[in-house]
């Protein structure tokens, strides 16, 4: 004895699958696929003052580490922003780095507290007076006097924050965002 008689059998399946098909579209959308987190080689559009500065972000420490050594390619207006997770005494020097730069260190509120010239090759550590700095700026030489920026100038940290969130990193492990929130 069979079960069904085959048409019926038939005609059932195709029934639920035209249902299931139509069903599907109706008010369902694809799962939001997450962009993939951006990297160290990424450009950010982040103000200082009121200038816009394209950096890139140094959050780990190899990041940090390698910094702009060996680059020859930065334009005005364009340098890389170190990141540290709790205010510190800074030092940069700059080993294996060809390109005459400037650095300006941030406190944690995002105001620029100095400035000093770094120069190509030079391996003897520019040390900050401050002990209160989180983020660090370089830019090619003379570029915070180019861009008219002075200590005071003040570091747009939502950007800044959107730009470490957009890197895959989360913003409250770094105390100057934390303390926003």
């Amino acid at each position: 004895m069979k079960n069904a008689n085959p048409v019926s059998r038939e005609f059932s399946v195709i029934l639920f699958s035209l249902v299931m098909l139509l069903s599907g579209g109706c008010g369902k959308s694809e799962p939001a696929v997450a962009a993939e987190p951006k990297t160290v080689k990424d450009w950010f559009e982040v103000s200082v003052g009121n200038q816009t500065v394209s950096m890139q972000l140094a959050l780990s420490d190899s990041e940090m580490q390698q910094g702009l050594m060996g680059r020859r390619d930065l334009e005005t207006g364009q340098g890389m922003m170190f990141i540290y997770p709790y205010p510190t005494v800074m030092s940069f020097w700059m080993r294996n780095t060809p390109t005459a730069l400037v650095i300006g260190y941030f406190s944690a509120d995002g105001v620029l507290r100095e400035i000093y010239p770094l120069h190509p090759f030079d391996e003897r550590p520019v040390r900050s007076k401050r002990g209160d700095l989180l983020f660090a700026l370089e830019l090619l030489q003379g570029g915070y006097a180019e861009l008219g920026i002075k200590p005071g100038a003040q570091l747009d940290l939502d950007a800044l924050r959107a730009a470490v969130l957009a890197r895959g990193y989360e913003p409250s492990s770094y105390r100057g965002f934390a303390e926003r929130e």
